[in-house]
Formats: structure tokens, sequence, C-alpha cells
């Protein structure tokens, strides 16, 4: 049997269709069962040596440390989204509303919408009215509440 590269072809999970992966589009469990593969699947005349073993298991370790971070950060970054977001209720914002029209008003609440096919990805919108804005599409924060 031959050994098994982590940037060949692999099957793609529960679809079964096969694709080009490599080390950037590999996430930890499939990275793992590929690891798991290799070695299941390796040349018993001749296996994998220590340093290559450890050359993988160092890229899991990097893999999982470079997720954690990037939670870590997303958490972050929704935080203060979240304290730029309440900071606004109260006040004028001109804007650009989630249906492409102009919004001149005061901020009344802030929602942080999940979206449904990833639950790891929030949305913060505040709203004037019965209108919503993106939080990337306000143009200007006026001072004071004076319509």
């Amino acid at each position: 049997m031959s050994r098994v590269s982590t940037d060949v072809t692999a099957s793609a999970g529960a679809g079964g269709a096969a694709r080009t992966n490599d080390l950037r589009e590999v996430d930890l469990d499939q990275f793992l069962q590929l690891l798991i593969s290799e070695l299941q699947n390796q040349d018993p005349l001749d296996p994998m040596d220590n340093s290559e073993i450890l050359g993988q298991i160092g890229q899991i370790r990097e893999l999982i440390a470079t997720n954690k971070l990037s939670d870590t950060l997303d958490s972050v970054l929704l935080g203060q989204n979240m304290t730029t977001a309440s900071g606004l209720i109260g006040r004028r914002i001109q804007a650009l509303s989630d249906t492409a029209e102009e919004v001149d008003g005061i901020v009344d609440r802030v929602t942080v919408d999940i979206d449904e096919r990833d639950p790891n990805v929030r949305q913060l919108r505040v709203h004037v009215g019965d209108q919503t804005v993106h939080l990337n599409n306000i143009r200007e924060v006026v001072a004071g509440n004076d319509s």
C-alpha cells in the first residue's frame, strides 16, 4: 500500500465526492481522519518515520491553536461591535437601510442576527423606527439626538 498525503485527493465527507484539499482548506476533523488513514495504510516494510509523524502532530496543534485564536478574535470583534452599536442608541444617524433606502433618524435598539447556515456568523443591526441598518452601512452619527 502507498502512503496517503495530506495534499492529495481526499474524500469530501458525507457527500462522497472527491476533491483536492490542501492544509488551508482541511478542518481539524478531516486532518485527523487523513492522519489516521495514513497511519493505517502505511507500508509495513517502509513505515513513516517519527519525524514525519511529529511534523503532522505539530500541524494538528497549529490548526487547533489557529482555530482557537480565530474564535477568540471573532468574540472580541463581536463585543467591540456590540459596544459601538449600543452606544448609538438615542443618537441620530444617517445610513443606508437593509432595503437600500436612505435612513435619517434616532437609533432605538440594536439586534444581533445569527446566520441560519452558520450559527457562528453574527451581524449587528441598529434600528431606526421600522428600518434596520447593518452597522457597516452607517454613514454619519450626529452628536445630539435632535432631528
